[in-house]
């Protein structure tokens, strides 16, 4: 498409600069941010309870079988609202709540130091997992 100069001083003279060029204070609506509102507890919120007090053990890998790039979201999405231990490719195991499974990433609640914490995750980070 060709954009000539009267296009241009037409769609000039229509569209209105002055909301981008005045400064608004911060009392405007659309520019407060609500306050922090912790996460809810219990099904589908966050976490009903501290994650049980054991470690599973990391399932056995095939010494001369291949191992996935990534895990599979269909096999991950049944631990939605439910404990699951995961074993990172780098990192030590740590047990999890998740609340969200998209194509290529999780998200949740990390059990961290007797507390939890938000987290999020890609799938090709995870070795294997376990839910309960």
């Amino acid at each position: 498409m060709y954009i000539d100069e009267d296009t241009i001083r037409f769609y000039t003279q229509m569209y209105n600069y002055e909301l981008e060029t005045q400064v608004l204070p911060l009392m405007v609506p659309y520019r407060q941010m609500s306050p922090f509102t912790p996460f809810t507890q219990g099904p589908q919120g966050g976490p009903p309870s501290a994650p049980p007090n054991f470690t599973p053990p990391e399932p056995k890998t095939q010494q001369f079988g291949a191992t996935p790039l990534a895990i599979d979201p269909g096999a991950i999405r049944p631990c939605l609202y439910r404990f699951v231990y995961i074993w990172p490719r780098r990192e030590r195991g740590f047990w999890a709540w998740l609340t969200f499974v998209g194509p290529r990433s999780i998200s949740g609640f990390r059990f961290d130091r007797n507390r939890w914490r938000f987290f999020g995750m890609d799938l090709r980070n995870i070795s294997s997992f376990q839910c309960f």
